[in-house]
């Protein structure tokens, strides 16, 4: 159990450091990214008022090969829903995540969905 509570510190300590530097706003919201074990989620946020703007997720994206494509398609989902919000730039807070595999993923989706961070 104690490598557990470790691992929780840790990845609290890291999404901390990152979001001490990282503000959205309206005009350049934040992209935020949970990752759980078989899940992925996406929203951007307006920090200013403390609004999500947007959000999507991989269980409605429907069934992938993988996860890591299924975090793909959830990142041009939420491209393709900000472009019709009007948001075209966003500032990426990866959670305290590692920036590989399914969070890179959905980097990747989003930019070729349209968002430029």
């Amino acid at each position: 159990m104690r490598t557990v509570k470790a691992k929780q510190l840790h990845r609290n300590r890291r999404r901390a450091r990152v979001r001490r530097k990282i503000y959205g706003t309206a005009r350049r919201p934040r992209l935020s990214v949970y990752r759980s074990n078989v899940h992925i989620y996406a929203q951007l946020i307006d920090d200013d008022a403390g609004h999500t703007l947007v959000a999507a997720d991989s269980r409605e994206v429907g069934e992938a090969e993988s996860r890591v494509e299924a975090s793909r398609r959830v990142g041009e989902l939420v491209a393709r829903r900000a472009v019709e919000a009007g948001i075209e730039e966003v500032v990426f807070d990866r959670g305290g995540n590692k920036y590989h595999g399914r969070v890179a993923a959905l980097a990747e989706g989003a930019r070729s969905g349209g968002l430029k961070f």
